[in-house]
């Protein structure tokens, strides 16, 4: 049999998520993608604005910045954009000589909920919505001798 045995649970509270992942041998992996995105809303405003939604900073790699663009288009558009941003990396102490791009089908997740823009509901909808809703507040019309609408039903 093994000798290795379970440690004992601590007491007290839970911690939050965030606390407990950095205290433990997970805190190096965390760390950097936080150091990540932390580099990545800096370079951001560097990016062209219509380049900015299309591509997000995925590593550091030694002396290159790699980041992930949904096409080969923005792929171009990033390569264009490469000088300036090395000149920013370098600014903020960073030693990257060089920009990488890898394209992925999938477009980079939105960064916050202001970038989407919510359609507008029409009449006809809100107005279906409004009724099925109704319906769903009325009580329960099993074993009721009245029918949705109000009429007696047959017997």
């Amino acid at each position: 049999m093994s000798d290795s045995k379970s440690k004992p649970r601590r007491a007290g509270t839970a911690q939050p998520a965030l606390q407990a992942a950095m205290t433990d041998a997970a805190t190096d992996p965390v760390r950097r993608a936080l150091w990540l995105d932390a580099l990545e809303q800096q370079l951001r405003p560097c990016l062209p604005p219509a380049l900015s939604p299309h591509c997000r900073l995925a590593n550091v790699a030694g002396t290159r910045l790699v980041f992930i663009v949904d096409s080969p288009v923005w792929r171009a558009k990033l390569r264009l954009a490469a000088p300036e941003l090395i000149n920013a990396a370098q600014s903020i102490g960073l030693a990257v000589t060089e920009v990488t791009a890898k394209t992925t089908l999938a477009p980079p997740s939105p960064l916050d909920g202001a970038q989407r823009m919510a359609k507008p509901v029409s009449e006809a909808s809100r107005n279906g919505l409004k009724a099925a809703l109704d319906l769903l507040a009325e009580p329960d019309s099993i074993g009721s001798d009245t029918t949705p609408d109000g009429r007696r039903r047959r017997s």
